[in-house]
C-alpha cells in the first residue's frame, strides 16, 4: 500500500520539532550574540524545567500502572509472549552493543567541557548496596520524588498487576487511574506549549555562558546517528532477515518500505502499526503472530530508542568530561537503554521518564535533563524509523522461533 503525504501533512507531523529546534536556534543565536548578559533569560527556562520535574513522578505512577492494571487475557500468548520477550531483548542487547562501540570511537561531545556541578557518584549498581537503594526505597514518601525514579516504576508495575490481579473489582481503580492518566497527559501538553520559550531561553542562558562549542557537540551527535540508523537498516535488518527466514526472508525486507515512510512521516510507531501489520502478513507472518507482536512492539520494542539512550548517557558523560569507560558503565548503560527500549517506550510520557532515568541514575544535575531532552527530539524521525520497521523484522524473528525454519517457504508455497 502506497502512502502519499501532502506538504500541510508533513507540517502537521513535523510542526512542533520544527518549532521547538526552531526555537532552540534562536535561543543559541541569541546567547552567542549576547553571551554572558543573556543569564537574564535563565529564570524562563526554569519554570519549564521545573515544571517537568512536577508532573513527571505522578505521569510516571499512573500511567504505567493503568497500563499494566488494565490488560486482559494474557495467558493465551503462550509460547509467542517467550518468543517475544527473547527476540525484543536481544535485538535491544545488538543495538545497545553497536552503538557503545560507536560512540567509543566517535564520542559525541568530545572536546566539550562546561564545567558543570555534579555528584561523585556515577557508577550505578556497583555494589549490592547500591542495587537495593536503586531498587527500592525505605518509606513510602521517599518514594514520590524524582530522585527515585526506578523504585517508583517498580511500585507502578506492582500496583498495576495487583489491581489486574483483583479482577472485577479493580475495574473502579483501573477507569479511575485511566482518568488521571489522561489528566496528567493533558497537563503535560499545556505545559509543552510552552516548551519553546523554556527552552529556548534556556539555551540561550546556556550558550551565553559556554559559548557555540555545546551547539557543535549537537552536530556531532547528529552526524553520528542519523547514519547509524541507517546502516542498521540496510545491514543489520537484513541479517535479522536471513535467521527469520534465510534468502527468502532477506528479500522478504522489501515490504519493509512503506513502514520506514509511514514512521518518518508520522514519527509514530502506533500510527505505522496499521502498514506493519499489511506489511507482514505480505511476508507470511501467521495472522496470531503479527497481531499480537507488531501491536505490542509498537509500544515496547525500541531498537531505535535503546541507540538513543546510550547516545545520551555518553553525551552527558562527554559534556561533564567524566570519562565513558569501565565494564560498570557499560553493563549500567546497556541496562538503562534496554529497559528504556523494552519497558519505558511502551508507557505515554516514555521517553520523559527515560531521559528522566538517565539523569538521576547517574547522578547528573537537573540542567543535565533539557540537554539530553532536546537530543531526543534532533533524533526523533530516524529511531521511530529503526522502532517501527523493527517491529516486522521481530515478528519475523518470533515466528521462527515459534513454528520453526522452515515458516517462510510453506507461507509462500501455500
Amino acid at each position: 500500500m502506497e502512502k502519499t503525504y501532502s506538504k500541510n501533512g508533513l507540517w502537521e507531523s513535523y510542526r512542533f520539532s520544527i518549532i521547538l529546534i526552531g526555537a532552540i536556534i534562536i535561543g543559541s543565536l541569541i546567547g552567542i550574540k549576547f553571551g554572558e548578559k543573556a543569564q537574564i533569560l535563565k529564570p524562563l527556562g526554569d519554570l519549564f524545567i521545573n515544571g517537568m520535574f512536577t508532573l513527571v513522578v505522578p505521569l510516571v505512577l499512573v500511567t504505567i500502572s493503568s497500563s499494566i492494571a488494565g490488560m486482559s487475557d494474557m495467558k493465551r500468548l503462550g509460547n509467542v509472549l517467550k518468543s517475544l520477550f527473547l527476540v525484543f531483548v536481544s535485538t535491544g542487547l545488538v543495538a545497545g552493543v553497536i552503538i557503545l562501540v560507536v560512540v567509543n570511537i566517535f564520542p559525541p561531545a568530545q572536546g566539550v567541557n562546561l564545567h558543570l556541578t555534579t555528584t561523585e557518584a556515577l557508577k550505578p549498581f556497583q555494589t549490592g548496596d547500591q542495587i537495593v537503594k536503586a531498587l527500592t526505597v525505605s518509606d513510602f514518601p521517599e518514594l514520590i520524588s524524582r530522585k527515585n525514579m526506578l523504585p517508583l516504576i517498580i511500585f507502578s508495575i506492582f500496583f498495576g498487576i495487583s489491581v489486574n490481579l483483583v479482577g472485577e473489582k479493580g475495574k473502579v481503580v483501573v477507569t479511575g487511574l485511566n482518568a488521571l492518566a489522561e489528566v496528567f497527559l493533558k497537563m503535560i501538553g499545556i505545559l509543552m506549549y510552552y516548551a519553546p520559550i523554556g527552552l529556548g531561553a534556556y539555551f540561550a542562558a546556556l550558550v551565553g555562558e559556554y559559548g557555540g562549542q555545546l551547539l557543535g557537540s549537537y552536530t556531532r551527535a547528529m552526524l553520528i546517528y542519523y547514519p547509524l540508523c541507517i546502516l542498521y537498516f540496510f545491514l543489520i535488518f537484513p541479517v535479522y532477515g536471513y535467521i527469520a527466514g534465510g534468502q527468502k526472508g532477506v528479500k522478504s525486507l522489501k515490504y519493509l518500505v512503506s513502514p520506514a515512510l509511514t514512521s518518518l512521516a508520522t514519527q509514530s510507531s502506533i500510527a505505522t502499526l496499521p502498514v506493519n501489520l499489511e506489511a507482514a502478513e505480505f511476508i507470511g507472518v501467521p495472522k496470531d503472530i503479527r497481531e499480537i507482536v507488531l501491536p505490542i512492539g509498537a509500544t515496547a520494542h525500541m531498537d531505535g530508542t535503546v541507540f538513543s539512550s546510550i547516545l545520551k548517557i555518553s553525551f552527558l558523560f562527554g559534556v561533564f568530561n567524566i570519562p565513558f569507560t569501565g565494564v560498570e558503565t557499560y553493563i549500567s548503560a546497556l541496562l538503562l537503554s534496554v529497559a528504556g527500549g523494552v519497558v519505558m517506550s511502551g508507557v505515554p510520557g516514555g521517553g520523559l521518564i527515560g531521559e528522566m532515568l538517565i539523569v538521576t541514575m547517574y547522578g547528573f544535575p537537573p540542567e543535565a535533563f533539557p540537554i539530553i531532552a532536546t537530543i531526543g527530539y534532533l533524533v526523533d524521525p530516524p529511531a521511530t524509523m529503526i522502532n517501527a520497521t523493527g517491529d516486522t523484522v521481530a515478528a519475523m524473528l518470533v515466528t521462527r522461533l515459534v513454528e520453526g525454519k522452515k515458516w517462510i517457504e510453506n507461507k509462500i508455497s501455500q
